[in-house]
């Protein structure tokens, strides 16, 4: 079968080599949405446990070419669903349309559907279906006149990781925060601190790596409620088992993942999220202005999301955090800062040019991960 891994703008890649890591058959990395795979249904449940920075994973049911709605329905109806959805199947349906004849995503959900119907009414028999049993998510996707055809087998999105209850102001999504944790550069035996922790994603999402803990461990996902994988339950569990292992043998690992906030709020948040994480005891944090963050031992690497944008009243605010992470580096020999913000002056205000730089968007805020890894006259 084939699966998409979804992924945001950015991500695409790393999605695609944790598939390759995993073992998943025919990776390929798509110019936009993510990456496609070839695997079983638990090769994908293995997916939804494990991938850090994709949002959903999706089986794709179909794929052809439609300009006209009578295509389009005919395809639809074309797909063996009665193979895979039972007869008490619940399967309402999200459309979207990019650069297509086909430009209305109502009109196409409507035609999907019909379709649907029309196909399982001379499988099962039936004139009506009541849709009281599990949920099988339809994503009809039409770009540049082609249509993909997928159930989604995640339900709520991958980045519901279960530790996050409570929202702080512009809080960031748990994979965009895997990513930047990723593209740092940080090894999980070095230290972490996030002087900007606000509720604590960042360093959650650090120690979910270091500790080999699955990011959908205490989750559910969509398609376990499924007839098709219920039925071989034993295996899901299996595979949920053998990640409890994992993460009991990397939990006996030491870390070194601190952060600060100015906000008290914040940290207090960000310790309600450390317990439902199963981190309590783990993390060390603490009500601190930016500018008297000092930190003693060896060079390590610090992660900050600092306020930008709708989170600060002026431009002049983002200048001014700019500065001070500037001078937190300056203090800090050997350590490597990464910066990830929307602000285009960061870099002069800063004081000098990233080494690498991301792009990202948080929400729909296109933003920058900025690297500055230490120089010569730092490290000395």
């Amino acid at each position: 079968m084939k699966w998409i891994a979804s992924a945001a703008f950015g991500m695409e890649g790393m999605t695609g080599r944790d598939l390759k890591r995993m073992g998943m058959q025919n990776v390929r990395v798509l110019d936009v949405g993510g990456a496609e795979f070839e695997g079983s249904y638990y090769d994908a449940f293995r997916a939804n446990l494990w991938l850090r920075t994709c949002d959903r994973i999706s089986r794709v049911m179909a794929q052809f070419e439609a300009r006209t709605y009578e295509e389009l329905f005919q395809g639809v109806r074309a797909v063996e669903w009665e193979k895979l959805l039972p007869e008490d199947a619940r399967f309402p349906i999200r459309a979207k349309c990019v650069r297509s004849q086909l430009m209305s995503p109502s009109d196409v959900q409507k035609i999907g559907k019909r379709a649907m119907v029309e196909r399982l009414k001379g499988a099962y028999g039936i004139d009506w279906f009541q849709e009281t049993g599990a949920v099988f998510q339809i994503d009809i996707s039409i770009r540049n006149d082609m249509v993909t055809v997928s159930v989604d087998s995640s339900g709520e999105p991958l980045s519901k990781r279960g530790y996050r209850t409570w929202n702080g102001e512009a809080p960031l999504r748990e994979t965009l925060a895997a990513a930047l944790v990723l593209q740092s550069g940080w090894h999980p035996w070095q230290p972490l601190y996030d002087p900007c922790c606000g509720t604590g994603t960042i360093l959650i999402e650090a120690a979910f790596i270091a500790l080999n803990r699955a990011p959908g461990l205490t989750r559910s996902f969509a398609m376990e409620a499924w007839p098709v994988v219920s039925r071989n339950y034993e295996q899901i569990e299996a595979i949920r088992r053998e990640a409890r292992l994992k993460y009991e043998e990397g939990a006996k690992r030491a870390l070194n993942v601190c952060g600060s906030d100015i906000n008290p709020d914040a940290i207090e948040l960000a310790k309600r999220h450390l317990r439902q994480a199963g981190l309590n005891g783990r993390i060390t944090l603490e009500t601190k202005d930016l500018r008297d963050v000092n930190r003693a031992g060896e060079p390590g690497v610090f992660i900050a999301n600092p306020p930008y944008g709708e989170r600060l009243d002026s431009t002049r605010a983002a200048h001014a955090i700019a500065r001070q992470l500037g001078a937190l580096q300056e203090r800090h020999a050997g350590w490597t800062l990464c910066a990830f913000s929307a602000d285009m002056g960061f870099e002069k205000e800063y004081g000098r040019r990233s080494t690498r730089r991301r792009r990202y968007y948080n929400g729909r805020i296109e933003c920058e991960l900025r690297i500055f890894e230490p120089t010569k006259e730092l490290r000395k």
